[in-house]
């Protein structure tokens, strides 16, 4: 009989480290060896074609490969993208080389080992909620949707009556809600904007009814600085705004002054022309950058970037194709090193894959989301908050090892 031979799935450098003890490995080689068992694909972008070749020569003397563009050798174009592979071994003997290089190589070098650690390592963080502490990281968190509009494209005006809302609230919360998600104005496709007052009489007194029975955190889904000001000085704690800042230039200073979590998320053009033949050239490199200058402009205005969370932005301004290549490559969005947000719940992507209307589609968002969980998604922001909890937990136990058990 031959010798059995099994495949390993090394997920992050714990998972080498087990796999290194349980056959009996010294602990002093561990380090040496764990470092070996994980392999990566990075693309560099836009790179200098000396630098390029310099990480190339490097690359390859230590092990690893790395693929240029064919110009590149002869200097006839001033850049070229890079593809990078080998193990984090590869990696870090190379980065040590390339931090004593020219041609912009020292801050190549620091940016590749930052995007190693966010790939290997869950972001974890802490948010003070104006006292109430929020981990992020670990087990994954529910952000439970709660639209007081009346024309959501989901609950459709269930919720403006402000005790009917409070109530779908706190039962939420019993039914495993992390976060509570309020928002006063829709943003499904083709939606129209709302005046600052009407917003604000839709979402203020429902977070104010919450907090009187509640701690839970809340959560301001909104693109008006007004509105998010005074949900704030109403007790929600977390501000999203789906146009990452962007459409009134006051919100970034009532995020930096109120020292409030931020959601930014990516969406193509605005709510009422988002839908409208939405084109990508390359789709996730251009969502990343966009998310990337998002955040180097949040930083810069004063937001701590341990405040930031980031959301793909599924369903906003991407047809049902970008919406599944999203999902297939979402741990790509673990190179910006912070928490991933994703909303998928009842979307229309989910009703024309499986031709169901939007009160058919749970089994279709519970797919989504444990496929989001494993590709590493930290809150999930759903409507069936019971069901999606116990999806959640089923997948935090398989793909995380959290149980209560």
């Amino acid at each position: 009989m031959g010798h059995n031979l099994h495949l390993k799935k090394i997920n992050n450098y714990k998972d080498a480290k087990r796999e290194l003890l349980k056959i009996g490995v010294d602990d002093v080689s561990i380090p040496m060896m764990a470092p070996k068992m994980r392999y990566w694909v990075l693309k560099l972008i836009d790179v200098d074609v000396r630098a390029a070749n310099i990480i190339k020569q490097e690359m390859l003397s230590k092990g690893g490969e790395a693929a240029v563009a064919k110009w590149s050798a002869g200097f006839t174009r001033p850049t070229t993208d890079v593809l990078l592979m080998g193990s984090l071994k590869h990696f870090n003997l190379t980065i040590k080389k390339l931090k004593i290089q020219p041609y912009g190589l020292k801050g190549i070098a620091k940016e590749i080992e930052e995007v190693l650690v966010s790939i290997d390592q869950e972001t974890r963080t802490i948010w003070d909620l104006n006292g109430k502490k929020l981990t992020i990281g670990g087990r994954t968190l529910v952000m439970a949707i709660l639209n007081v509009t009346p024309d959501s494209f989901s609950d459709s005006g269930k919720f403006n009556d402000i005790d009917i809302a409070t109530d779908h609230a706190l039962k939420m919360v019993g039914d495993g809600a992390d976060i509570i998600d309020i928002g006063g104005e829709s943003t499904r496709p083709d939606s129209k904007p709302v005046s600052v007052d009407e917003e604000l009489s839709r979402v203020i007194p429902v977070i104010l009814n919450i907090r009187k029975k509640s701690e839970i955190p809340i959560y301001i889904d909104t693109q008006k600085s007004k509105v998010a000001k005074e949900a704030l000085s109403s007790g929600a704690d977390i501000i999203n705004d789906v146009s990452a800042m962007t459409t009134d230039d006051k919100m970034i200073d009532i995020v930096s002054e109120s020292k409030a979590p931020i959601i930014i998320m990516h969406m193509k053009n605005d709510p009422s022309t988002m839908q409208n033949n939405p084109t990508y050239e390359d789709l996730i490199p251009e969502i990343l950058d966009y998310l990337n200058n998002k955040m180097e402009i949040a930083i810069e205005a004063g937001i701590e970037k341990e405040k930031i969370a980031i959301d793909p932005g599924f369903g906003f301004g991407k047809t049902v194709e970008h919406n599944l290549t999203l999902l297939r490559k979402l741990e790509e969005f673990k190179s910006l090193g912070r928490p991933i947000v994703i909303g998928t719940s009842r979307k229309s992507t989910i009703g024309k894959v499986l031709d169901r209307q939007v009160d058919e589609r749970v089994e279709g968002t519970a797919a989504t989301i444990a496929l989001s969980i494993a590709a590493g998604a930290s809150i999930i922001r759903v409507h069936d908050v019971a069901q999606m909890f116990r999806v959640a937990k089923m997948a935090d136990a398989v793909v995380k090892g959290v149980y209560d058990g």
